[in-house]
């Protein structure tokens, strides 16, 4: 891939973050995370997707998170057999000295996206999409179950999966559909139990001032429901709350479930219920409001009291 660090630099230093699609650099929003802004640069014949990542410290920091992202995408891939778009990295140091960085991956169709295409084909269609995911899934939990070394982790969220040679004029999902996986800028995965990627960066988004308490009360929590398949499932039924679609949970449940019991029996899962599902999303979605509240009061802060910058997007209100 061939990255413009010039223009990068320039975005970086002219961009507003509060309304990033009106500064010097025009890009165009794809998409969102708890510390990353997901964009393309327009114009851009390449056509890259660029998650910036404002967390680092140090170039060690920096390495270590190249190193583990670089293993993370290798094993999905290789070992695994998972389809991933090209991927590569992007870094530096602006004119303040401060390290800017970027996961820059090979731009998919939008309409291919698994949020985009559950509002475009029908409920059966719908279900044969999330046992896709099932059954990739079931290829990184294998994997980790066989290995005494790795432990492998993931985000199983709809949104991070998409449609292979998706014809955005026929939507359609059928049985012998290929997926891409996505999400692969937070490495997940452990050596010998030790995480390959420093957690505590992912905190850098929160308020300094919360960030000892967070670390104490959640982020163990946070990160190890990553490698528990049962609670990714669980996320992933959860979210169709967040897409409008919750008619479709109680056939999703039976539809999980029943992968778990005849295709996974080796991991004895326990089936989840409707009741766990909702109460999950309820707390998820409560703990997001907050935290997104919270975010909002100290970029006041940065920007008007202290008249410093503040380095990541907020998203505005989110329909749940």
């Amino acid at each position: 891939m061939k990255v413009n660090l010039e223009l990068l630099k320039e975005l970086e230093r002219t961009i507003d973050t509060v309304n990033p699609e009106g500064g010097k650099v025009p890009i165009k929003i794809l998409g969102y995370g708890e510390i990353s802004l997901v964009f393309e640069l327009s114009d851009d014949p390449q056509r890259l997707a660029y998650k910036r990542i404002p967390i680092f410290d140090n170039e060690n920091q920096v390495k270590r998170h190249i190193w583990a992202f670089n293993e993370y995408n290798r094993i999905l891939m290789e070992e695994i057999g998972l389809n991933l778009p090209h991927f590569d990295t992007a870094w530096f140091k602006d004119e303040n000295e401060k390290i800017q960085f970027y996961c820059v991956q090979e731009k998919i169709n939008p309409d291919s996206v698994g949020n985009k295409i559950i509002h475009k084909v029908s409920s059966k269609e719908v279900e044969t999409l999330v046992l896709l995911a099932m059954k990739e899934m079931y290829k990184v939990w294998n994997y980790s179950r066989k290995n005494k070394i790795i432990d492998l982790g993931l985000d199983g969220q709809i949104s991070n999966f998409a449609l292979i040679d998706y014809d955005s004029n026929k939507p359609k999902v059928n049985d012998d559909s290929k997926l891409y996986y996505l999400d692969t800028s937070t490495p997940m995965f452990r050596m010998n139990g030790k995480e390959a990627m420093e957690a505590e960066l992912f905190l850098k988004s929160a308020p300094s001032f919360l960030r000892w308490l967070l670390k104490a009360l959640f982020l163990e929590e946070t990160i190890a429901r990553y490698y528990d398949w049962r609670k990714v499932t669980i996320d992933l039924v959860a979210n169709f709350f967040k897409e409008q679609k919750s008619e479709l949970i109680p056939n999703l449940i039976r539809l999980v479930n029943k992968f778990f019991k005849e295709e996974a029996n080796e991991f004895e899962i326990d089936p989840i219920t409707l009741t766990e599902v909702q109460k999950y999303y309820k707390s998820d979605a409560n703990m997001w409001v907050i935290f997104q509240n919270v975010r909002k009061f100290d970029r006041y802060l940065k920007t008007k009291v202290f008249r410093k910058k503040y380095d990541f997007y907020l998203p505005g209100k989110i329909e749940r």
